[in-house]
């Protein structure tokens, strides 16, 4: 074993699980601590201060600006109380991370000495460099004013002695360079169109909500083992690497004992999470060895997508404390399942009624079938855009591969949904619908089980699951924004065309009911190609899929087309959350980030396979080649040939993949300089998806062939055998 590895692997051996100091309170005395909550704003601001930016977050209004200096104030003192020394505007730029920079709570006072100052100018705008973030060609590098502005809807929170306020980020064009700000526009778009058609049911609705509740997969690979493998560093994943002979195939490791050192993990993450505010409820092992789960209670979205982000960066801290580096790529072992961001989405009113919940009676169903057949049409409408949110670099490793769900977009509905949309679309205007009901399984000591009105579809990307739809195709490293921008927006559109629709039958003389039936019925013929409840993983289905007009295509470069089709540009314009400049700046972005993180790993495997692989390939064959001169000298003849018959056909064989690793990396390396000397960021990500990748899937193919073949003691890299079973 090479020494980088046997140390490596070593001191993964000798890890033992972290101490934690566990509060002795229980979790909500100190959950929300860290966080300017209602509560702190009402204990730090003055009681005018505080109504009015109550009144302003629940009826989403902007904070009048006399009253930012009252808000700064108390937010100041309620920081400093907590050891905060300096204050961030926190903001997502195009990048699926986060971003800050931070100020010190001084100023001079005029004596030679400072004094803690933060007012309200400070707390509402601020001016990063919008030139060096990624923003599609809207600013120049010459160009460098952009603003970040307080949302309000978020709370502040202290991260690290410093005071941390979520904002916007725009340009000084006022385009936005982020995702928060066309996020608030959808959410703001469904609430508007949401509570037009909520008022058809219920005229005392004022507002309608979107709620999201993410589950966050990761995988765990010990710090020392992380360090000796470059590709994990530089690139999230392992850019080759034979599956170990034990994997996932014995199902042992979904649902089983969390190893102590992971447990000791999770719950400092967690202590940590609910400090921040973070509703961190669940926490399990996933499918594959080393890859496991957290799941918070539901948020309202934009909520939900700080925390999310939040959480990653947290979960990334919290594990350098114990020797862990947490890895959320899609897929950063071949052969196994790879890891999602289920996106739960659902729609509620401020009168409390879930909008994709079954109700009691047929009034009450009809609402509910209403809101779910337009979310089904605009996904239907919509589908390659919505595969176009979810779309990457990283998430196309997973999409259709180990229990991920294909990159075809399709409704799952379950079987007591699907009996009413057909009844429906016959005709049936009863709408009955099964809730829960009880299943006896003949033993005296359980009790009766309650089977839900829909089962679960693993291979559907976007599934219906009671009273919400599971997004499940949003992959791990992702900024939930992308998906629900996409989604939110599609409805809202929806919607709003739904109630005009509506409105102009009732101006017609039809009755209410009957009108808003009628156009159910309508939008449920026509979007029947979404729904689908087989196996999506099927080749069959693959074909269907096709012969329905869904979007097929499985290239990540012309996935993104679909943000630029005139129908997703005119919706995005009516619902008011992107115009064509930010839509046509955006794709810049994901066409350059394609290409870059594909360029970055090209290289980084280039390296590997001609200064680690074939080293010690050429090493062991050069022992091979000793071995058989000498047999063949200690044995001559025929029975020398016949003894040393293993080694020549190693030796051949080795040859023969090293040959093709040399080949294939000389030609990944022209098909990237003739790739760079593209103009056009579209066609350059093309050139890069059709000529660079399958260099490196072919590279890859060989070196792990050659991992079987080379000596493990002479093997450079850690092995999948040794990264995936924490020890």
């Amino acid at each position: 074993m090479s020494d980088l590895r046997f140390k490596a692997v070593e001191e993964a051996m000798a890890r033992k699980a972290v101490h934690i100091d566990i509060p002795s309170q229980r979790p909500e005395t100190y959950y929300g601590s860290l966080v300017f909550n209602r509560q702190k704003m009402f204990e730090y601001l003055p009681k005018h201060t505080y109504d009015a930016l109550v009144k302003a977050i629940d009826m989403k209004e902007p904070l009048p600006r006399d009253l930012a200096d009252s808000v700064a104030a108390g937010m100041k003192r309620w920081a400093i109380d907590n050891g905060a020394r300096h204050y961030t505007h926190w903001f997502h730029p195009l990048t699926d991370g986060t971003a800050e920079k931070h100020d010190a709570f001084i100023e001079h006072d005029g004596k030679g000495g400072v004094v803690e100052e933060f007012n309200g100018k400070l707390l509402v705008q601020q001016e990063p460099d919008a030139s060096s973030f990624p923003n599609g060609g809207i600013r120049n590098t010459f160009e460098a004013r952009g603003y970040s502005a307080w949302d309000i809807s978020s709370p502040a929170f202290i991260v690290d002695q410093t005071l941390c306020i979520p904002t916007i980020f725009i340009s000084y064009t006022g385009e936005s360079l982020d995702y928060k700000t066309p996020l608030l526009r959808a959410l703001n778009a469904v609430d508007r169109a949401g509570t037009k058609v909520a008022q058809l049911f219920d005229p005392a609705v004022k507002h309608v909500c979107s709620y999201l509740g993410w589950e966050q997969e990761y995988f765990l690979v010990d710090e020392a083992l992380f360090a000796a493998r470059p590709d994990l560093v530089l690139t999230g994943r392992t850019l080759m690497g034979h599956e170990s002979a034990k994997n996932q195939q014995l199902e042992d490791h979904y649902f089983g004992s969390i190893p102590k050192r992971v447990e000791a993990f999770m719950l400092d993450l967690e202590i940590e999470a609910h400090r921040l505010g973070i509703p961190a409820k669940t926490r399990h092992n996933e499918v594959a060895p080393n890859q496991f789960e957290l799941a918070p209670i539901f948020e309202e979205a934009n909520l939900a997508n700080d925390h999310n982000l939040l959480l990653m960066s947290l979960m990334t801290e919290v594990g350098r404390r114990h020797n862990f580096r947490v890895l959320f790529h899609e897929k950063p072992f071949a052969g196994i399942n790879g890891s999602g961001k289920h996106n739960n989405w659902s729609l509620g009113t401020d009168t409390g009624t879930l909008l994709f919940a079954p109700g009691k009676t047929p009034a009450e169903n009809l609402q509910f079938v209403t809101f779910v057949a337009n979310t089904m049409a605009a996904v239907h409408r919509h589908n390659g855009l919505l595969k176009a949110s979810i779309a990457s670099a990283t998430n196309a490793h997973r999409l259709g591969a180990n229990e991920a769900p294909p990159a075809i977009i399709s409704v799952f509905a379950g079987r007591q949904l699907s009996d009413l949309f057909t009844r429906i679309i016959d005709g049936d205007e009863s709408l009955n619908f099964a809730g829960k009901e009880g299943v006896k399984i003949g033993v005296h000591q359980i009790p009766e089980i309650m089977v839900d009105n829909t089962d679960r579809n693993r291979t559907s990307p976007f599934a219906f699951t009671g009273n919400r739809f599971e997004f499940r195709a949003v992959g791990s490293s992702a900024n939930c924004a992308s998906a629900l921008i996409a989604l939110n927006a599609a409805v809202a559109d929806q919607l709003e065309a739904f109630h005009n629709k509506v409105q102009k039958r009732i101006s017609d003389g039809e009755d209410l009911n009957h009108a808003i039936l009628s156009e159910v019925r309508e939008i449920l013929i026509e979007s029947q190609n979404i729904h689908f409840d087989g196996n999506g993983y099927s080749d069959e289905w693959k074909a269907e899929a096709a012969r329905r007009g869904l979007d097929c295509e499985t290239s990540v470069p012309k996935i993104f087309d679909a943000y630029l089709r005139p129908e997703s540009i005119e919706m995005f314009s009516r619902t008011g959350v992107f115009s064509s400049v930010e839509l046509e700046a955006r794709n810049e972005v994901k066409w350059e980030m394609y290409t870059k993180k594909v360029q970055i790993e090209s290289r980084v495997l280039g390296d590997l396979a001609l200064n680690h692989v074939l080293p010690v390939a050429t090493r062991y064959q050069s022992i091979l080649v000793d071995n058989l001169v000498k047999l063949r000298t200690l044995f001559p003849g025929k029975q020398g040939e016949k003894i040393s018959a293993g080694d020549l056909d190693s030796i051949e064989k080795m040859a023969g993949h090293m040959t093709i690793i040399r080949d294939e990396v000389d030609k990944m390396i022209q098909a990237r300089k003739e790739a760079n000397q593209i103009k056009s960021e579209r066609e350059k990500a093309i050139a890069y998806h059709d000529n660079v990748v399958p260099c490196m899937e072919a590279i890859r193919d060989h070196i792990d062939t050659l991992e079987l073949m080379v000596d493990n003691e002479m093997w450079p890299l850690p092995k999948y055998r040794e990264l995936l079973f924490i020890r």
